[in-house]
């Protein structure tokens, strides 16, 4: 028994990291509210530490450069994904209501605002090193979406005659297609945005093609 109450205490280390984790995600998102008021490349490290209250060395401890700031985004998404890929895999849902709720999650952080959108996408496109590893994870999230459908296709929610790699890579260039044009021109609330562009994703998922082998 005493035993078992010492080893729920709560460790030192724990806490540390939690502190970590809390400033970490305090420059991130002082970092992107900059990133929508002046845009990325006008947004200097100085201003992220003066906005988030801490020394400019702090954001070094963190993010080896701004860049890593786009990273972590990416690494968000794959977070998204991969929670996602869980659900599929629990069943507990449909396929159809996993890649919906995924689509707006995946949405929610670049669309606060048209200007961060405009602002990111123009990032990603820009800096090298965002580029090469948001292609990185996009081929991770690829894969987990995949897999997704793939469970979708099993449960006959999906159709069988394309490949789940192919789909997996209309819903990524749907995504941004629809938060490129929305950037553009961000007429009517992005939501419904979205909802028309799962709405035609979903119409090519699950149209009749060959029949199922």
């Amino acid at each position: 028994m005493t035993k078992r109450r010492h080893n729920q205490l709560p460790k030192p280390a724990g806490r540390r990291e939690r502190r970590r984790a809390e400033t970490r995600e305090k420059l991130y998102q002082t970092a992107m509210r900059l990133f929508a008021e002046r845009g990325f490349f006008d947004t200097s490290t100085e201003a992220i530490t003066e906005a988030a209250d801490v020394g400019q060395g702090t954001f070094f401890n963190y993010f080896p450069t701004k860049d890593h700031v786009l990273i972590a985004l990416s690494e968000k998404q794959i977070g998204k994904i991969s929670n996602a890929l869980h659900e599929a895999e629990a069943g507990d849902r449909s396929i159809r209501d996993v890649l919906h709720r995924l689509m707006h999650a995946i949405a929610e952080e670049p669309t606060r605002s048209a200007p961060l959108t405009r602002s990111l996408l123009a990032a990603f496109v820009g800096s090298d090193e965002a580029r090469e590893f948001t292609g990185e994870t996009m081929a991770r999230g690829r894969n987990s979406l995949a897999r997704i459908i793939k469970f979708g296709q099993e449960r006959k929610e999906i159709r069988h005659d394309r490949k789940a790699m192919d789909l997996a890579m209309t819903f990524q260039r749907n995504v941004l297609g629809t938060l490129l044009l929305w950037s553009i021109r961000p007429n009517g609330n992005v939501s419904s945005w979205l909802e028309r562009t799962f709405e035609d994703f979903w119409d090519v998922a699950t149209s009749k093609g060959d029949s199922p082998q």
